[in-house]
């Protein structure tokens, strides 16, 4: 059976970009005009959407999405909302205002947190279970607001009295919820109040078995819920280049580096899914193969999403399938430099993939790129 093509998605580096991880050289710093260039250039190549992180080393993920959102024609934008750092009152109108400005592009991304450190200096000491029992009256609360309703509601972490959001949104009842927790807890919440429920890029047996749990809480829910993954792509025409861009990328990483890296995801961060990243490699250069074609060395000192699909197009294309196989229909991709790898994976992955370019340009003009023809005469070949 023929599967739809997946949706693609790619990533704005609001906390700075580069050729190399670990080193400054041909860094680029994190400016609005640089992710403007990323968003345009994407916007143009035929990608849904762009997730815009979240964190202290981050620009804020709403303010760049509505300056983005003003430059950009059909370009979705997956924010950051974040129960717990401000309230859903508040959410509610920040999210009625970013997708009235973009006339329904927003989507939200559910960012609980998990690193008690950051969240530290954020003002907010709650446990890590706890987190999402807070996260479920905020967004039971930020729901009903945005869907239109006046809402009374006293519960263990939130009260409100009369609230009501006088501009609703273009996206009707609400914007839809994106959402990563690999934890049991932040299964459920995925399930319970959430749309489309993100993993990152483990290797298939590890998404199978993550589905799988995820599935089985939404059916005894009465739930349907939709699946994606968070990867960076290597995509280059022969599988030596690619491997050796791989090798490139972590080439000026030093071992200090990865030992400090390793240490601060342990004693800083209690997030599951970050725990599962790790434990791919254990910060070793000689485990970052960890399944066909998936390499895990972003992960040696990059928290969060640390593992790239490395190949040419039709080897990433194979595994991209074999993940569509197990119910994901949404790739949210990166790469560095985020704008160069954004018009590589649109010209080398997409054709594999099935998914459009942009018929507007006429082939059969005669320039140093193609063989045309002026005036409809064939050139011929020089004598």
């Amino acid at each position: 059976m023929a599967r739809d093509p997946i949706n693609f998605f790619w990533f704005i580096p609001t906390h700075g970009d580069g050729s190399y991880l670990g080193s400054e050289t041909r860094q680029r710093p994190p400016e609005f005009g640089y992710f403007k260039q990323i968003a345009q250039a994407v916007d143009r190549l035929g990608y849904q959407g762009v997730l815009l992180p979240t964190g202290q080393s981050c620009e804020d993920s709403w303010i760049t999405a509505a300056g983005l959102a003003t430059v950009t024609e059909k370009l979705k934008f997956l924010v950051a909302l974040r129960p717990g750092v401000t309230t859903p009152a508040f959410a509610a109108r920040q999210t009625a205002a970013l997708d009235r400005l973009s006339n329904g592009r927003l989507l939200l991304n559910v960012v609980v947190g998990g690193n008690p450190t950051e969240l530290a200096g954020d003002g907010l000491f709650i446990a890590h279970d706890e987190r999402y029992a807070q996260a479920d009256e905020f967004l039971t609360i930020w729901r009903r607001l945005v869907s239109g309703e006046t809402v009374n509601f006293d519960g263990r972490y939130y009260r409100i009295e009369g609230g009501r959001l006088d501009f609703a949104p273009v996206q009707r009842p609400t914007p839809p919820l994106y959402f990563g927790g690999s934890s049991e807890a932040g299964q459920v919440l995925g399930v319970d109040q959430t749309d489309l429920y993100l993993t990152w890029g483990e290797p298939p047996a590890g998404v199978k078995e993550k589905i799988a749990a995820v599935r089985r809480k939404a059916a005894a829910r009465g739930r349907d819920i939709r699946f994606g993954i968070r990867l960076h792509f290597i995509v280059r025409e022969t599988e030596d280049e690619a491997w050796a861009a791989a090798d490139r990328l972590i080439s000026r990483i030093t071992d200090d580096q990865i030992a400090r890296a390793q240490k601060r995801f342990k004693v800083e961060m209690d997030s599951e899914g970050q725990r599962r990243m790790a434990a791919l490699h254990g910060g070793r250069r000689d485990r970052l193969v960890v399944s066909p074609n998936l390499w895990a060395g972003v992960g040696l000192v990059r928290s969060g999403a640390g593992t790239a699909l490395v190949g040419t197009p039709e080897q990433v294309a194979q595994r991209l399938a074999e993940y569509q196989e197990l119910g994901i229909d949404t790739v949210i991709g990166s790469g560095y430099p985020h704008l160069e790898e954004a018009y590589r994976v649109a010209e080398l992955l997409f054709p594999a993939l099935g998914l459009g370019r942009d018929t507007r340009f006429n082939s059969k003009i005669a320039n140093e790129f193609a063989v045309g023809a002026h005036g409809g005469s064939k050139l011929k070949a020089a004598s």
